[in-house]
């Protein structure tokens, strides 16, 4: 696997080789920490973030300290990217760095990144895709299964950039795929992704939640709304409309009363939402391993776009 100079923006990109390799390399690291403690001495990651983070930036500037380098972090709203051409100013950012990451709004606003960066960029997370999130997610479905190939993942509620990117990473892992969701996802779903995935046989739609957990050996689910929008008021209505639409689809002690399934989350979670407390707090959950594993997974990628 030669991935140097590489971006990484999205799964689709990366053939299913690739993508185990990462997810095998992070589990190796994982238990090996010691023997790249020096790996990536002397390399410089930026970090640059227009949305709110937890485990992505510490995941990132916590992996580059344990792999001997250094992670600088950039808030959007304090750099000059608010005004500049982001091609131009990202061309600067990439002359004092080795790699970038890059949490943004716009999943356009990242390819035009790459256009002016002269090292490689990986996503962060975008509106369309969290392909960084979704390696640490199979990775520790590897970890408690032994495979990914004939395993049952099923997703509960709004289809967003995390399921665009399950929906890559789990077919090209051989693992089914099953998306069980309601109403009206046109910003955010990308439909040739979709496309693409219904070829595979591993790829199917379910409205009814009871059908879809049948048989699923893992069970997953994300926010149906950004933090921004629980706390503005402005946006009470779309709220109140999005807790309608996805309620049915939450992940419930009811739901998982007949089911073994491991649960997931990408977190932040909302209890009472999109998840309850039984199951986020049910030994099944395996919720804040995957959250770890970001931090695993990653220094894959940094190692492997960088060496």
């Amino acid at each position: 696997m030669n991935l140097k100079g590489r971006d990484l923006l999205t799964l689709k990109d990366y053939s299913p080789k690739e993508i185990q390799n990462l997810i095998d390399k992070g589990i190796y690291i994982k238990k090996n920490p010691e023997k790249f403690s020096k790996a990536l001495d002397q390399k410089t990651l930026v970090m640059i973030f227009q949305k709110t983070s937890t485990r992505t930036r510490l995941s990132f500037e916590t992996g580059m300290t344990q792999l001997g380098g250094h992670a600088i972090y950039l808030d959007w709203r304090t750099t000059q990217f608010i005004m500049a051409d982001i091609k131009d100013e990202t061309r600067c950012v990439s002359r004092y760095s080795d790699v970038i990451m890059a949490r943004m709004l716009r999943h356009e606003d990242l390819r035009r990144m790459t256009e002016g960066s002269e090292v490689p960029v990986i996503n962060g997370l975008c509106e369309k895709y969290h392909p960084c999130q979704i390696l640490g997610d199979l990775m520790t479905i590897k970890e408690k299964k032994g495979k990914l190939e004939g395993l049952k993942l099923v997703y509960f509620g709004i289809a967003n950039n995390v399921s665009n990117s399950l929906t890559v990473g789990c077919t090209k892992s051989g693992m089914n795929f099953t998306l069980c969701t309601g109403g009206d996802h046109s910003i955010s779903v990308d439909e040739e992704l979709r496309k693409e995935a219904r070829k595979t046989g591993l790829y199917t739609e379910e409205k009814d939640p009871k059908k879809a957990v049948k048989n699923a050996d893992i069970v997953y689910t994300d926010t149906w709304i950004d933090m921004e929008l629980f706390l503005e008021s402005k946006f009470q209505k779309e709220k109140e409309n999005r807790i309608l639409t996805y309620m049915p689809y939450q992940i419930n002690k009811e739901l998982l009363k007949d089911s073994n399934a491991l649960i997931m989350h990408p977190l932040p979670a909302h209890r009472g939402f999109e998840i309850d407390d039984f199951a986020l707090d049910s030994p099944n959950s395996i919720v804040f391993d995957q959250a770890e594993n970001r931090l695993h997974v990653q220094k894959a990628i940094l190692i492997e776009l960088t060496k």
